[in-house]
């Protein structure tokens, strides 16, 4: 039986041959487990640090510049 793994990010894909050790064949990769409730685990594969932060950047939503630019005329109220 034949597996693969594939980076969320850029798709790259590795076979998983049986009798290979993931260890050996995926190293390097990254693995991200969320946990989203009660037994629900959504699990991450990434071949580099590189695709991590770009899924990463993907998934968090940027702070609005209104809020940042609310902050910045607080700490001259000071």
């Amino acid at each position: 039986m034949v597996k693969s793994c594939i980076c969320h990010a850029c798709g790259r894909e590795v076979e998983l041959k049986e009798g290979d050790r993931p260890c050996d064949v995926l190293y390097g990769w990254l693995m991200l487990s969320c946990l989203q409730g009660n037994e629900t685990i959504d699990r991450y594969s990434f071949c580099s640090r590189d695709c991590l932060r770009a899924w990463l950047d993907e998934q968090l939503t940027e702070i609005p510049d209104i809020f940042l630019n609310s902050l910045a005329e607080d700490e001259n109220d000071s």
